[in-house]
């Protein structure tokens, strides 16, 4: 946020509602430098939504006394603005000659549209709605993201196998994983279709397709469905092992004595999508293991035809089912090991991501 526009709206009530840190200066309270090189390099692009009169001036000129513009310039990603002002202020000759010359410079402006502004008037320089902002990011972007074209598939959350009405046998499995993974591969390029158990999450990327389902029999069904045009599929759900052999139609009553269920084994989606893969489809799976993990997780990547296996410890405190964070260790059919930190889910799937697309590179 530049100096005017924590005038407008305080930078804690962005990241309250971001769920993320706002910088504002070059440097926080506690005198850490805020690396403006390091941030320009992290972006894929960078958006100024509202671009002020004064914003784009000193941009037109060079001017860099703010870390917005210490960004921009050091920027080496795309850079869109989406002015906003006053009718008269963005019909002025010198607004109009300082948009000029950024366009000459590669900057991308989004034309700001006529409404009601903020004086009360109506008419040219109203900044442009955020969702028509976001779709012209997708519809220019899509060409260049690593993923574009490629059709995804992402199973996510646990599985419910029916004991009676209102039982079950599940797990704890919250789905995060999964969803952070779709979401990650959509923000990439690709066209993403997410099938997961009952969870209480939200996607956001309008890439995403979800198809929710309950047992680990209609997980499979929409898997088996879906697969033969998934360039990229990612099994993350936890998948229940085990089913009742009867569903009583009734609600068992306790009646104090014990009670014994037979269960039999739900059907293996992922070797079966493994045994039906073609060449050019990647498959990675997903191993949560208590022990021997890395044996146990080689052996089903081999034993399943993946083309690596995502592992998660429960040996890590605050890692696992249901948790923000995650631990993993990605390993491939080339007995090699590339080993993670302990990191917010978030970030744990932009590094399978990141690595997914190293892997549709070398194909």
């Amino acid at each position: 946020m530049t100096p005017a526009a924590e005038e407008f709206v305080t930078p804690l009530t962005f990241s309250v509602l971001s769920k993320q840190p706002v910088l504002c200066k070059f440097s926080d309270a506690g005198g850490n430098w805020n690396n403006h090189v390091e941030l320009a390099n992290r972006a894929d692009l960078v958006l100024i939504a509202p671009a002020s009169a004064n914003t784009i001036a000193k941009m037109a000129s060079g001017i860099c006394d703010n870390l917005l513009l210490a960004i921009c310039l050091s920027a080496p990603c795309p850079v869109y603005l989406a002015p906003a002002m006053d009718r008269e202020m963005y019909s002025h000759f010198t607004v109009k000659s300082n948009l000029e010359t950024l366009k000459k410079n590669n900057i991308t402006i989004i034309p700001a549209s006529n409404g009601e502004l903020a004086s009360g008037l109506h008419g040219e320089g109203r900044m442009a709605e955020p969702e028509d902002i976001i779709t012209l990011l997708q519809k220019v972007e899509a060409g260049t993201l690593p993923l574009s074209g490629k059709k995804a598939l992402v199973s996510a959350g646990p599985t419910f196998e029916a004991i009676d009405p209102v039982r079950f046998i599940g797990n704890h499995s919250s789905g995060k994983m999964g969803f952070a993974i779709a979401e990650e591969l959509a923000r990439k390029g690709a066209k993403v279709t997410l099938i997961h158990g009952p969870v209480q999450i939200e996607t956001l990327n309008k890439n995403i397709t979800t198809v929710p389902v309950t047992s680990a029999a209609e997980m499979r069904k929409a898997c088996v469905r879906v697969f033969p045009q998934s360039d990229i599929t990612i099994m993350a759900a936890a998948v229940a092992d085990y089913e009742p052999e009867k569903v009583e139609r009734k609600k068992i009553k306790k009646s104090g004595r014990t009670l014994i269920l037979n269960l039999k084994p739900t059907p293996d989606i992922l070797a079966e999508l493994g045994s039906v893969k073609k060449e050019k489809q990647l498959l990675i799976g997903f191993a949560l293991e208590t022990d021997n993990e890395e044996e146990n997780a080689r052996l089903k990547l081999k034993k399943k035809n993946l083309d690596a296996i995502v592992l998660n410890s429960l040996q890590d405190k605050g890692a696992g089912p249901g948790s923000d964070l995650n631990r993993i260790a990605i390993m491939d059919k080339h007995n090699k090991t590339h080993k993670f930190e302990l990191k917010p889910k978030t970030d744990v799937a932009t590094d399978i991501v990141t690595y997914i697309i190293k892997l549709t590179k070398n194909r």
